[in-house]
């Protein structure tokens, strides 16, 4: 085999005797660079402000909202729905329980009421107030691991939308679904007063409609913000609900921009028919893969829909300004045009289109091959204009096709090549490898730095902007110092390589080298991705479609304009055009993703802490960084091997040192704020009684004022601008049940208002038998309080059984743990019980488990836990409230305690003999 000396894929010492002289005299030794920094700073200036466009058409771009006039009878009105988040804001914070809840429900019952009076003659609208008594709800993955979610006394509205003269239509529906509910701390424009709004315009459009065959269900549950309750009730308990065949729901984790699917499946018709008839169609499968991994803490109705009811579907979420969410600062201000105008006519052409269907697929009722998960789609939309889907079977042979390939091209190419260009590949991957390590060390190590300098450890929340140069321009310098490595470390080698060429002279081999090594570090980015590829297609990845988009676009335009199989060829200087069109593809595609994705990375660290003070605070720091270097790395692979020629290397190390100089001296100065009053630091004030560790009232309570944050970072300069006597730090650890407070602040001074002794729930054991196995029964009194959680230590406990008004809630059997704990999480309306029996089975021959508690002391883990909360204000936490910074918050969630909480526990020595 004849080997190709200096080529684009390899350099060999063996062909040298190959070149003849007037190859050697075509060379020219240039005393200059060999391209102009100019031209590199230009080209990374437009790869820049190209991504930026992306996202900004891909994300930013709304269409204008419609009046009721211009969208006409069956059109899609934001004008229309607006006028319903205005009038269910106004009912202010209207959690399960709340009288503002019920003013909410009576609204949208109202308005449907109002939807059936006006439809289309041929068009049957039916109506009704679904209660929901009781029920119990089990998830056994995700965050509601570990725990019974109990409810009662939940009202929803249904609204069933059906054609008349088609008999068979009652018996194929499907199911549209999002909550009237909130968190105790907001009003809920976008969480999820904007989904009741798009729901209510959309009956009212589709209602004008005929001539479509299956029924669409509106159902506005409520119940979702503890614990997904509404939408279990309704699925399990429902007449209707055997006759629902695809599940939409609609959600909120920030407020308004576009809504896009990001859980989708599992049997693709649903994606695959709103990919075809979506006007504006936005969802991609990276949110998909991020959501089921775990990576982001929260759930939806979707997840009840999929596990528990076994129905396919799309879940849609609205994620702009996530930093806002389950804060004041989810008003109808902040809802941007356009929002719901992009959502609804979305919805409206893709449920018109499903419904006029002749066959939607039962449930996810997939063959064995679809149950391998062959059928599972991959999804993406370009631009948010047009959306790609395809199946896991299809990605599969694409995939490994370009895999098979790619192998096949670098094995021929090495073998061309022997040693030298085996070497070469191994040195130029070196490079990839160094500048990862560099770009990940540097931007972790301001990560580091950050708490030590600012007066918050996450001081980029309100400016996301600072995150460029805080963690961008030092990951850049790292990429481009790991980079300058291996390419010094590969240009060493090809010296001793080009050495042995006698033909050339030392000037020219100089040259040859450095072109030679650009060539070597432009396609060891490819190999990253390949590697990438090949990680993503064997776990069957769903988003591993971008390496596939970052592989194919710059390995084609390099085989085009720049690979030969001249035995004769030098290497000459890469063209810009190879660059241009290797990249244009994938920052079409991916660009706007991932600063999208950094968006909401930087909003979530407004709620990065679920237990405060467990995480050291520059944890949420270290994964913003880690990401925004990883995508550096991935990213500018290519472009940075076009550096090294242009001596454009000074001008970035002086550009983003002082760039990151600039952003370092604005947040230690605090000349730009960490939080504003538009994007406030979650805290939580909570009026504590605690009986925890007594029994039956033998010791006295002790009542106090908690403050703590889920925001990373001490609380020293909120405790300040308050001035009621607080104290801050560790050593009073709080147990909330459902997470712990491991630093916070405290006071004492004139807790003693607002409250009475009879509100202190009750654990009273009523009968302990130890015949062959002991059980224990137990009087559980919440004394008023009908949101609470109790955990049941399951290291003494094998398993209980739950009832409330004679009523089984919780069976025996299937009780998983966290930490040794079950939790019951229940939430109920007005009418719900207060008063229940608990019967625990203990396991045989256990002694009592030891665990440190504060000040040093060894106790046993209680046997039982219980926080009962009460949404009221006390004299003195309405003055914290009162006194509290316009950049602070409450934050509200499922396992957070309303403003006062009730905290009692049941040792495991007092049932001791």
């Amino acid at each position: 085999m004849r080997r190709r000396p200096g080529g684009s894929s390899s350099s060999q010492p063996e062909a040298s005797a190959a070149v003849d002289e007037d190859v050697q005299a075509s060379v020219r030794v240039e005393s200059r660079p060999l391209r102009s920094p100019v031209v590199w700073l230009t080209l990374f200036l437009l790869i820049i402000y190209s991504s930026w466009a992306v996202y900004h058409y891909q994300f930013e771009n709304l269409p204008l909202p419609l009046t009721a006039e211009q969208a006409g009878k069956r059109g899609f009105s934001e004008v229309e729905a607006l006028k319903h988040v205005k009038a269910l804001t106004q009912f202010g914070p209207h959690p399960v329980g709340s009288d503002a809840l019920d003013l909410a429900l009576q609204y949208v019952l109202k308005a449907s009421e109002k939807i059936k009076e006006t439809a289309h003659w041929e068009v049957d609208v039916q109506v009704e107030v679904f209660h929901s008594n009781h029920g119990a709800n089990r998830l056994v993955s995700g965050l509601f691991k570990g725990k019974t979610l109990v409810y009662s006394d939940l009202n929803h509205i249904v609204l069933r939308i059906l054609p008349k003269y088609v008999s068979e239509a009652g018996e194929n529906a499907i199911l549209v679904s999002s909550h009237i509910d909130t968190v105790f701390s907001t009003e809920g424009a976008g969480d999820c007063s904007s989904c009741v709004a798009v729901m209510l315009e959309l009956a009212r459009g589709i209602s004008q409609w005929a001539g479509f065959r299956q029924a669409i269900i509106f159902v506005f549950n409520t119940g979702e913000e503890d614990g997904l309750n509404g939408a279990h009730s309704f699925i399990t308990q429902h007449p209707w609900n055997e006759t629902i065949r695809v599940a939409i729901d609609l959600e909120a984790m920030g407020i308004g921009g576009k809504s896009g699917i990001f859980q989708a499946g599992p049997h693709p018709w649903a994606i695959e028919n709103f990919a075809y008839v979506a006007k504006y169609p936005s969802g991609q499968i990276l949110a998909q893969d991020l959501f089921s991994s775990g990576a982001i803490k929260s759930s939806t109705d979707f997840q009840i829909y999929k596990e528990v009811a076994g129905l396919s579907g799309l879940d849609f979420a609205y994620s702009d300004n996530t930093a806002v969410y389950h804060t004041k600062n989810d008003k109808l201000e902040l809802l941007k045009s356009g929002s719901l105008q992009h959502l609804g006519e979305n919805m409206l052409s893709f449920l018109i289109h499903i419904a006029a269907s002749s066959h939607i697929p039962k449930g996810n009722a997939l063959d064995e091959e679809e149950n391998a998960g062959q059928n599972a789609a991959t999804f993406f939309d370009i631009l948010g204009t047009y959306m790609i889907v395809y199946h896991q079977r299809f990605a599969n042979m694409l995939h490994n096709s370009v895999i098979m390939q790619s192998l096949l091209i670098w094995v021929t190419s090495l073998l061309m090549g022997g040693y030298p260009a085996m070497v070469s590949l191994v040195l130029s991957c070196l490079s990839v490898l160094l500048m990862w390590i560099f770009a990940l060390g540097f931007s972790v190590l301001v990560a580091f730095i950050l708490p030590l300098v600012s007066s918050s450890p996450v001081p980029y929340i309100a400016s996301p902007w600072l995150v460029i140069g805080l963690f961008a321009a030092p990951a850049l310098l790292g990429a481009l110092t790991g980079q300058h490595l291996g390419n010094h470390f590969l240009q060493i080698y090809l010296s001793n390589v080009y050495s042995k060429r006698k033909l050339l002279s030392p000037a020219i081999q100089a040259d040859l080298i450095k072109l030679e090594a650009e060539r070597w570090l432009y396609k060891a980015g490819s190999v990253q991705w390949l590697i990438l590829l090949i990680i993503g297609t064997y776990y069957k990845i769903g988003s591993s479609y971008l390496a596939l988009v970052w592989l194919v676009p710059p390995s084609f335009a390099y085989g085009l304009l720049e690979a030969t199989l001249s035995p004769t060829r030098l290497p000459k200087p890469l063209k810009l055009a190879t660059l241009l069109i290797g990249l244009a593809v994938p920052i079409l595609i991916s660009a706007g993703i991932f600063i999208q994705l950094a968006g909401t990375m930087i909003g979530t660290a407004v709620r990065f802490d679920r237990n405060p003070g467990s995480t050291p605070e520059w944890l949420g720091n270290v994964i913003v960084a880690v990401f925004i270097a990883v995508v550096t790395c991935l990213t500018l692979v290519y472009l940075l091997s076009y550096v090294h020629l242009s001596g454009a290397k000074r001008s970035i190390f002086i550009s983003t040192c002082l760039l990151f100089g600039l952003s370092l001296a604005i947040i230690s100065t605090g000349i730009v704020p960490p939080f504003t009053e538009d994007t406030a630091r979650a805290v939580n004030v909570v009026h504590v009684v605690d009986t925890t560790g007594r029994f039956e009232g033998k010791e006295d309570t002790s009542s106090y004022i908690s403050l703590f944050s889920v925001t990373p970072g001490k609380l020293n300069k909120e405790v300040e601008h308050i001035k009621e006597g607080f104290k801050c730090g560790r050593d009073k650890v709080i147990d909330f049940v459902t997470f712990s407070v491991k630093y916070g602040c405290w006071t004492n001074d004139d807790t003693e208002g607002g409250w009475s002794k009879s509100e202190i729930p009750m654990l009273r054991v009523d009968s302990d038998t130890k015949k062959s196995e002991r059980i224990t029964q137990v009087s559980v009194d919440t004394k008023g309080s009908i949101r609470w959680s109790l955990a049941i230590n399951l290291e003494q406990i094998e398993d209980f059984k739950f009832k409330g008004n004679a009523e089984e809630l919780v069976p025996l059997g299937g009780k998983s743990s966290v930490d040794g704990w079950h939790i019951i999480q229940f939430s109920g309306g007005k009418n719900a019980p207060t008063i229940f029996d608990l019967t625990l089975l203990w396991k045989k021959n256990v002694t009592g488990s030891v665990d440190k508690v504060e000040e040093g002391r060894r106790d046993e883990r209680p046997l039982l836990k219980l926080r009962t909360d009460v949404d009221r204000l006390t004299s003195k936490t309405e003055r914290v409230l009162k006194n509290l910074p316009p950049w602070c918050s409450l934050f509200g969630k499922s396992t957070s305690p309303h403003t006062l909480a009730f905290l009692t526990s049941l040792p495991v020595d007092v049932l001791r003999t």
